[in-house]
């Protein structure tokens, strides 16, 4: 019984030094970021798309779907600003099933850790070298933060993690933006207690040191729907929600308030296909009402190459995860909201 170690510890620098920005890439990323950054403070009103394959379990297919994704942000970057999904390491409620690809570099063999970890940076940068977007990705661990803190230009903390000290603490030390998701319960205010933590000063011991954080005012909510006790969805994008989430918001008088739909998961009962009518909805509501406009401000989408989902990697570019819709619904769904906004007076 007990932790063994298998490994030598692990070199940061050297482990950064594997795939750094640098030149023209790192002048790139910083304008990307800066322009993300305006979006969440509301002093740029496009509408923000995290959208990309719920697990980045193949580097040729997610290269594929990034390449193709890039071509689309420049048609609509106008209205619609676009970081892509790289989620690198899935949450497991009971520890089986595959974990990311920070754990398994190679769908094919057995767990590897190290060089997982070489392999995620290396996604993480020919995304943005070859393609221009920036990423997103999942902080699932808090203390493997720093080893992608250059490259992720996103991080979400999910449903099981946001209940968690430590994710809150490391979130307010971030200098990007960070989204947070209400728990499967569906309890909002754990999940604004989340961003009032991240949003102050923490002092806590991270890494073996003890520290002290400025307060990340860039931190956020995401709206991923619940599951009750009875295993029943319960969607929380609807117009009520809305409302009810946006006067909460304002009760704790955080920073910066912004508000990204999460349409697969519970809100979609992880049928991948109402994601469409979910977006659609959501646009319907913030033309409705002017509050629900000013709030509501991106949308985190799970797609892919293909439709639906595989328990293994036999179909290029289809899920090994959650079903995510394939390309071409994607491509027209993006326009969809683009001609949408476009329209908005």
């Amino acid at each position: 019984m007990g932790i063994h170690q298998k490994s030598e510890k692990i070199d940061l620098a050297t482990v950064k030094a594997l795939s750094k920005l640098s030149g023209e890439f790192l002048a790139k990323k910083m304008e990307r970021d800066h322009e993300l950054h305006q979006i969440i403070t509301g002093q740029d009103d496009r509408l923000l798309l995290i959208i990309g394959p719920c697990s980045s379990d193949n580097e040729e297919a997610v290269l594929d779907y990034a390449h193709r994704l890039a071509q689309l942000q420049e048609e609509v970057k106008d209205k619609i600003f676009i970081v892509m999904r790289v989620y690198t390491a899935k949450p497991r409620t009971n520890g089986e099933g595959y974990k990311g690809l920070v754990h398994q570099p190679d769908t094919s063999k057995l767990p590897d850790l190290i060089n997982g970890i070489a392999a995620v940076r290396n996604l993480h940068y020919r995304v943005i070298t070859e393609t221009g977007l920036t990423t997103a990705d999942e902080m699932l661990y808090s203390a493997n933060y720093p080893l992608v803190d250059d490259l992720v230009s996103y991080h979400a903390i999910g449903a099981r993690s946001v209940e968690d000290q430590e994710h809150r603490f490391v979130a307010s030390g971030i200098d990007a933006p960070v989204g947070m998701k209400n728990p499967t319960s569906g309890n909002l205010t754990v999940m604004f207690n989340a961003v009032y933590a991240a949003q102050n000063q923490q002092n806590f011991i991270y890494r073996d040191a003890e520290v002290d954080t400025d307060g990340n005012p860039l931190a956020h909510i995401i709206l991923r729907g619940a599951n009750n006790e009875l295993g029943i969805n319960l969607p929380n994008y609807y117009y009520d929600n809305l409302l009810h989430t946006i006067k909460q918001y304002q009760q704790f008088g955080l920073k910066n308030p912004f508000i990204v739909i999460d349409t697969n998961h519970d809100n979609s009962g992880k049928n991948y296909l109402e994601q469409i009518r979910i977006v659609r909805q959501t646009l319907i509501n913030r033309a409705w009402n002017q509050s629900i406009r000013q709030y509501v401000r991106g949308f985190m989408i799970e797609s892919y190459l293909e439709d639906g989902r595989q328990d293994t990697p036999d179909i290029y570019g289809k899920s090994i995860t959650d079903p995510c819709l394939g390309w071409e619904k994607t491509e027209s769904l993006i326009r969809e909201i683009y001609q949408t906004e476009s329209q908005a007076l």
